[in-house]
């Protein structure tokens, strides 16, 4: 499936790793970065919104959807660092220097990543419904996560979660779909049944990038949190009500890293790129002008 009016190419990034990119409309370029366990038709609606003032530039992530899915080889191959160097490479071949950002989820994750570690290319970060990942795990303890049992099981050491994952591959990644949409009907029959193929066949890659979150891509925040490195573009974040379901305080929690947040509540399921396009296209908007 492909985004209706975008052009696609597969273009190289690095250590001949290539990605799967939809390119549409013209003006100053943004790129969005999906989710898990989507690919980048997650910002279909969005995408052509945008597309009406601005480039907008929509890779399948390394190792997701028709992207290479090098073999891990090792804790930076599916670091957040490696996939931010991605983009970053990418926006360059296609003639941008500097581009704002929006990630949803682990896109969101990459996105938080080049934020910080090029600030001279990113103008603009939004992250959906996500946070920085050393902060997720914090979050992520106790009852809590009970939320987030799949980054547990992901997080162990090569071959058991993939085998788990592969021998009920489509129950897997469909029961995020439904437990975390609020509204089903936000992605049809055949969106969901392309997730789950793209899914199912990225089994070995999904892990490894989740795998690195629970290792490298903590090391690396916690450098940038004892350094004091904090945004030094402007933000800004969307997320669910996650403060009052388990106990944190959002606003607080981004602030620390970002000194110019927009932050705000969607009161909508995960996918809110999906379910809720006008305020996600509204809030980029505001955000990139």
């Amino acid at each position: 499936m492909k985004i209706n009016g975008f052009d696609y190419q597969r273009l190289p990034v690095a250590d001949g790793v290539a990605l799967n990119t939809a390119i549409g409309g013209s003006g100053s370029p943004i790129v969005l970065l999906h989710g898990f366990p989507q690919t980048h038709l997650m910002w279909r609606h969005v995408a052509a919104d945008l597309a009406a003032d601005h480039t907008v530039i929509v890779p399948d992530l390394r190792g997701y959807g028709d992207s290479d899915k090098p073999a891990e080889t090792g804790a930076d191959t599916y670091s957040k660092r490696t996939m931010a160097a991605d983009i970053v490479a990418l926006a360059r071949a296609l003639g941008h220097e500097r581009f704002a950002l929006a990630g949803h989820d682990r896109g969101a994750q990459v996105a938080i990543r080049a934020g910080l570690d090029h600030p001279e290319t990113i103008t603009h970060l939004a992250s959906l419904d996500t946070m920085p990942t050393i902060n997720l795990w914090e979050v992520m303890q106790g009852v809590s996560a009970a939320v987030g049992f799949h980054l547990y099981l992901m997080a162990q050491p090569p071959g058991l979660p993939e085998q788990m994952i592969a021998a009920s591959a489509d129950a897997f990644f469909g029961h995020f779909l439904d437990i975390w949409a609020k509204d089903p009907a936000a992605i049809p029959a055949d969106v969901r049944a392309a997730y789950l193929k793209a899914s199912r066949e990225a089994v070995p890659s999904i892990v490894a990038d989740f795998r690195a979150s629970a290792g490298i891509d903590v090391e690396h925040d916690q450098a940038d949190r004892e350094a004091g490195n904090v945004f030094q573009m402007p933000v800004a974040v969307l997320q669910q009500d996650w403060g009052t379901a388990l106990g944190f305080d959002a606003t607080a929690l981004w602030s620390a890293w970002a000194p110019d947040l927009r932050h705000s509540t969607v009161a909508c399921g995960h996918f809110m790129a999906e379910e809720a396009p006008a305020e996600v296209v509204k809030a980029l908007r505001t955000l990139i002008g």
